[in-house]
């Protein structure tokens, strides 16, 4: 085994990286931009190089200062982990040049297999079935136009370096090939610094189900079953899942068989994924080969108990497989949920910025440990609180893995573990996951990769996340306004007969938009016969609905936890102004509490409209301005490209939503600019 290893990423891998090597007793060396100073990961290692500036191309993609890191620290091994340089055959070739062992495939199966078009050819060759498509270099937008008429649309535009949803579009007609096929060739050289990009048939309403591969120097190759990929948004996968829900035994061996052969005939060697597009007969094509460690690889790692992570060290350290294909179990059921930087109710814009709290659930299993009987919760991070969540990098602020002796019963402790996500100071998605993990198609298992588009088209609204019963969230509420009266209460030198009192009768004055709001009347009693509340127990009437709450929150804090009716209950409270934000199961209220009186006189309050900003293009995102499209006078049609927002490695483009004509330019192009600031106004 390695006496030191240097991780040539940064973030959660990094981390996930050094933790296997801890119990392993290998030292690390971490690599960080100036952005990642004082990151996670720096923090976990032994050691730490800097690389360069913040963006990646001057930093965690300079191959050279990686390998001249591994020279000055005396690594003898690097784990590229994913995204960045991890699929670079180059890199990986160098590496073995310069007598440092590449924890990962040899460059020659990364050459053949991390290159899409090479590996489309060579599947074939291997009878495995591949889809229709052009597996050549396209030159051009019109090119690429002209196969896509000749596939027929819809088409997958991708490129060949590509990875992670980054330089992958769907086309649906000829302008989305051409504009498509110019966007992932930005994506694909910014991204991986490989333009190329090819077009194959998009086959509608699939499953994206995943084997996982496992070999070793000795011509050893096992499966380690299938994840079940398919619910993405935008090509990037939103929750993954182990086993799937949908293929059958006989499909499961078929698929297993097929990736085995695949990478037998490239002579792989360590953990990598074969993806497989899959029918609803449960027919399935080879789609790509991901060699490199994946994000998802908790939910296998759940259901084997094989360390995916210390495997790859063994193999790359020249030790066999220590399993044969028929010694890995399968038990219970795992789920991840990433967990996102982006706003779901700004269309999943990049949020970026501080986090000012950071409070995962309670783990209670670890990466790298065993997983304790009847399963638990895990949680994979490179972030703190405190620290910040770049734009120069993706969106990923942790992964959420719970596991569980059933399906059902996952879904139920993802949920929990869900409500007691703490983050604040960025947005992030886990509304967007409550509300995914209740809607009843994916609970049932009847979904494919269209099932965000389909049931999501007009995009995220606060009313999609469905909710048991809404009247919880007034109860838990009122149960916190209660202990905040109590403490007022014994404040000293109230003035006599003008003191605090503590009142049963309540109005919740629900907040809604444009000063729409909801009244609910409450009323909030100690336990009959009871002089004062034992365990905090009080019993909460909400328009006629009765709840028996014991909370545990404290003053200050926002995760609150307890039990209702005798259910333990998991939420999120917090002091906002004059109210309460409470957020359960995704959703999420701002209420206030008043005496019947003062509810009554704020019907009477004025509503004070937001100001008229149409008149403006404002950025819906922290971000770069990388191109500005028009000048002042200019005449533009609704659909017309105004600007082009670069966003942890995306380009974001924003069109005219209506004819106009560009009035004032506001921001400069190369601007860093913040959320809803002007860019340009209309005349």
């Amino acid at each position: 085994m390695f006496k030191k290893i240097l991780i040539a990423n940064r973030g959660e891998i990094a981390c996930r990286v050094i933790t296997t090597a801890r119990k392993l007793g290998v030292a690390t060396v971490a690599v960080y931009s100036d952005a990642d100073r004082d990151a996670r990961h720096v923090a976990l290692a032994d050691e730490a190089v800097r690389l360069g500036p913040a963006p990646s191309r001057e930093s965690y993609l300079l191959a050279d200062k990686i390998i001249e890191a591994c020279l000055a620290t005396g690594a003898q091994a690097v784990h590229p982990g994913y995204g960045f340089l991890s699929e670079n055959e180059d890199f990986a070739r160098r590496v073995e040049e310069a007598g440092i062992v590449f924890i990962g495939p040899k460059h020659y199966s990364i050459a053949a297999m991390g290159d899409k078009i090479a590996s489309k050819k060579l599947a074939k060759a291997a009878q495995v079935n591949t889809i229709p498509g052009w597996n050549e270099a396209i030159e051009s937008p019109e090119r690429a136009v002209e196969i896509a008429q000749g596939i027929g649309y819809p088409v997958m535009i991708k490129a060949s370096a590509g990875g992670g949803g980054k330089g992958l579009r769907v086309a649906f007609n000829d302008r989305d090939a051409f504009e498509g096929f110019s966007s992932c060739r930005n994506e694909a050289q910014a991204s991986f610094g490989d333009d190329r990009v090819f077009i194959e048939k998009f086959v509608e309403s699939p499953r994206h189900i995943e084997i996982q591969v496992l070999g070793d120097a000795h011509g050893n190759v096992v499966f380690l079953h299938e994840r079940e990929c398919s619910i993405q948004r935008r090509h990037q996968k939103v929750i993954e899942e182990a086993p799937s829900p949908f293929i059958s035994e006989a499909t499961r061996a078929a698929m297993g068989e097929q990736a085995v052969r695949l990478a037998k005939a490239v002579n792989y060697q360590s953990a990598g994924t074969v993806e497989f597009v899959v029918g609803k007969d449960q027919s399935f094509y080879f789609l790509e080969m991901n060699t490199r460690l994946q994000v998802e690889h908790p939910v296998t790692e759940s259901i084997t108990g094989i360390d995916l992570v210390e495997q790859m060290l063994r193999v790359a350290a020249g030790e066999k497989l220590p399993f044969a294909q028929a010694d890995i179990p399968r038990k219970g059921w795992a789920i991840e949920c990433r967990i996102n930087a982006e706003d779901p109710f700004r269309n999943f814009l990049p949020s970026t910025g501080r986090l000012v709290r950071f409070q995962p659930p309670v783990q209670t299993m670890h990466a790298a440990e065993t997983v304790p009987a009847g399963g638990g919760v895990r949680v994979d991070t490179g972030v703190v609180e405190g620290g910040s969540i770049p734009m120069f990098y993706d969106s990923m602020i942790a992964k959420l893995i719970v596991h569980a002796p059933t399906r059902m019963e996952a879904i139920a402790r993802m949920r929990e573990a869900l409500n007691g996500f703490v983050i604040r100071g960025v947005s992030s998605n886990i509304p967007f996951q409550a509300a995914l993990l209740a809607h009843p198609k994916f609970q049932s298992g009847d979904f494919n990769t269209g099932f965000i588009a389909e049931h999501y088209a007009q995009g995220f609204q606060a009313e999609d996340v469905p909710h048991d019963d809404p009247s919880l969230l007034v109860a838990l509420a009122a149960a916190a306004q209660r202990r905040l009266l109590e403490r007022a209460v014994g404040i000293s030198g109230q003035l006599a007969g003008h003191g605090v009192v503590v009142a049963r009768d309540f109005v919740a004055v629900v907040l809604g938009t444009a000063g729409q709001h909801q009244h609910l009347p409450v009323t909030v009693d100690l336990p009959p016969g009871a002089a004062s509340s034992p365990d905090g127990l009080l019993h909460i009437s909400v328009a006629g609905k009765t709840y028996a709450v014991a909370q545990d929150w404290a003053f200050g804090g926002i995760r609150a936890s307890g039990q209702v009716n005798g259910q333990p209950y998991t939420a999120q409270i917090e002091r906002l102004g004059l109210g309460l934000r409470v957020a359960h199961d995704g959703r999420r209220i701002d209420v206030q509490l008043h005496s019947p009186r003062a509810a009554e006189l704020l019907k009477w309050m004025p509503y004070k409209a937001p100001p008229d900003m149409s008149k403006f293009l404002l950025s819906p995102m922290p971000g770069l301005l990388v191109r500005l499209a028009v000048v002042p006078g200019q005449k533009v049609l609704a659909g017309e490209r105004l600007a082009v927002i670069e966003a942890m490695k995306m380009e974001n483009i924003l069109v005219a939503a209506a004819d106009g004509v560009v009035g004032e330019l506001l921001a400069r192009q190369g601007e860093s600019l913040s959320v809803d600031q002007p860019i340009l106004s209309f005349a």
